[in-house]
């Protein structure tokens, strides 16, 4: 590989890398969401919406779980 080559390809991982953090924000919140919903108090639409989030939050690995919660409570903790 070329210098050039390598530059991009660091680029390109950071990129991945803050997207990456994006997500994991996302599903920290979804989870957060997810946990403190009850499903039988919300309207339909939006109870078949939280159950479809749910099952995506379930699917997650527990390590990416765990980190996206990691990263939600890092935010949360920042905002006080």
């Amino acid at each position: 590989m070329n210098k050039q080559e390598v530059e991009l390809l660091s680029k390109e991982v950071e990129i991945l890398m803050g997207e990456r953090a994006a997500l994991l924000n996302v599903a920290g919140a979804a989870a957060v969401l997810v946990a403190n919903t009850n499903a039988s108090e919300l309207p339909k639409e939006a109870a078949e919406a939280a159950d479809l989030l749910s099952r995506f939050v379930n699917d997650l690995s527990d390590e990416t779980l765990k980190d996206a919660l990691e990263a939600v409570h890092a935010l949360s903790a920042s905002d006080n």
